[in-house]
């Protein structure tokens, strides 16, 4: 049983150690704590401080502000630091430290010294740049491939934000808007977020979980912040925002909408830019690069045909003008040797006839002189001999101009054919140019499979469940693959 000298009342207790502590801690003390809880109410502030080794709380103290110390402190951070005092916030508190019998132990908060969380600030960014770096994810979504044609984009914004308001007007009032309806039809979704302050970094998180899910009907992530400049970006330095960015799948570019330090959220995205309207501006940039190797393609494809048939126009013409050249020579060569042979056969024929005469008035000489010798059979056999000697001669005549006239009819008839067979094939290999023009095999019927924007071949072929465009002549139509069967062409 103690002595009741011994006992004590709990407010003995409670007064004892409130002497105790005003006696002791009688000024003003600054401490470096992390801010777990702020509990605003009625302008009077009520933060639960806490102080963690290796990511576990140690110590947890109750703090307050009051109301006429509050808002002055708040308004100091906030025109020093460029953010709001918000949870998660590690400052250097000047504090008086307190007991009351009722409450209990806190401390009494009078200032706060704003320099010092510029500094965390930075060191948070700092570490975790550093992070990222060790965990070799820094580059991870700068390494992605980017689309040739990002038409379908998952947007991380608020609906009546007037960056994203911005980012459309670029996207709708440029030079290009009638072509991106017809040729591109691109399509945004907005996912809403909060995107200033503690409130962002989870929001941002859970936008970015929910389009993965669904990654496969997207080319591209924007996250679209407008207006506020340097207020509320501390939350873009967060380590598991940051790294959420830096290991998405998709690209992921940024237009948070401030001019001076950028963020790790933008440094580890595919590409940043101040503005939205800047963002809008290189997604326009990328329709604009795609059709202008698409209208250089289609020019170069033109000019290499025109240039192939004018080559092979000049090569047929170089043919025909050897044929004729040829046909000509050949003529020639016909003719001289018909002249030569004619010629000859009249030369041949005169000298025959000639010596046929010679020999004949001879004969007849012989005859008058010894016509007594002769009887009436040999002088009929004589004229006999002079009838089939002319009738010989005019025959040999006769054969060697049918032989000129088979030629002149050969050349004549074959020559034509010969002209009209070249300019055949050049009708055909115009026609089958015509055919093979890409805008004309789509006008027939025909239609044009890509698979990830490039044509289906067996160097890229598709897997289930993923998605293929199919391109014909007015319509381009996406479609998911249910089953894929190999033809055997029997």
């Amino acid at each position: 049983m103690p002595i009741s000298s011994e006992i004590f009342t709990l407010k003995q207790v409670a007064n004892s150690i409130q002497n105790t502590i005003k006696s002791r801690f009688n000024r003003l003390y600054w401490v470096k704590a992390e801010v777990h809880r702020f509990n605003i109410t009625k302008s009077h502030c009520y933060p639960e401080l806490v102080y963690k080794e290796h990511g576990k709380v140690i110590v947890e103290m109750k703090a307050i502000c009051w109301a006429s110390n509050f808002t002055r402190i708040s308004e100091l951070f906030f025109k020093t630091v460029k953010e709001p005092l918000r949870d998660g916030l590690t400052l250097l508190l000047q504090v008086k430290i307190v007991y009351n019998t009722l409450y209990g132990l806190s401390l009494e908060i009078q200032d706060i010294d704003p320099t010092f969380s510029i500094g965390e600030l930075e060191k948070e960014r700092k570490e975790t740049l550093k992070r990222l770096h060790e965990e070799g994810i820094l580059g991870a979504n700068q390494q992605l491939e980017f689309p040739l044609v990002p038409k379908r984009i998952a947007i991380i914004s608020v609906s009546s934000s007037k960056g994203l308001s911005d980012f459309f007007s670029v996207i709708n009032d440029n030079l290009w808007n009638e072509a991106l309806r017809l040729s591109y039809a691109p399509f945004f979704m907005v996912f809403e977020a909060n995107l200033n302050g503690d409130l962002a970094i989870n929001s941002i998180i859970n936008q970015l979980a929910s389009i993965e899910k669904m990654r496969h009907h997207f080319d591209l992530v924007a996250i679209i912040r407008g207006g506020g400049g340097e207020i509320g970006l501390a939350c873009y330095n967060n380590y598991a925002l940051a790294k959420a960015i830096a290991t998405f799948p998709l690209p992921i570019i940024t237009g948070i909408g401030h001019s001076t330090n950028t963020t790790v959220s933008e440094m580890v995205s595919y590409r940043n830019a101040i503005t939205p309207s800047e963002l809008g501006d290189f997604i326009i940039k990328a329709y604009n690069a795609f059709s202008f190797g698409l209208f250089e393609a289609q020019r170069i494809i033109k000019s290499e045909a025109g240039n192939l048939i004018d080559k092979e126009k000049k090569d047929l013409n170089a043919e025909l003008r050897v044929y004729k050249s040829e046909t000509t020579g050949s003529l020639f060569k016909f003719k001289t040797r018909l002249k030569q042979t004619a010629t000859s056969l009249i030369q041949h024929s005169l000298t025959q006839f000639n010596s046929s005469k010679n020999e004949q008035n001879k004969a007849i000489e012989c005859l008058m002189n010894g016509v007594k010798l002769i009887n009436q059979h040999e002088l009929i056999t004589l004229v006999n001999t002079t009838f089939n000697l002319n009738k010989e001669s005019k025959n040999l005549l006769h054969r060697e101009q049918k032989i000129i006239g088979d030629v002149f009819f050969y050349i004549h008839q074959q020559s034509p054919k010969r002209i009209e067979s070249e300019l055949l094939k050049l009708t055909q290999f115009e026609r089958f140019m015509n055919a093979v023009d890409p805008q004309q095999v789509l006008k027939r019927g025909y239609s044009i499979t890509l698979v990830n924007g490039k044509i289906l071949s067996p160097q890229n072929l598709p897997d289930l469940n993923i998605e293929i465009e199919t391109i014909s002549e007015e319509y381009s139509i996406k479609s998911t693959i249910n089953a894929i069967k190999k033809r055997t062409h029997e």
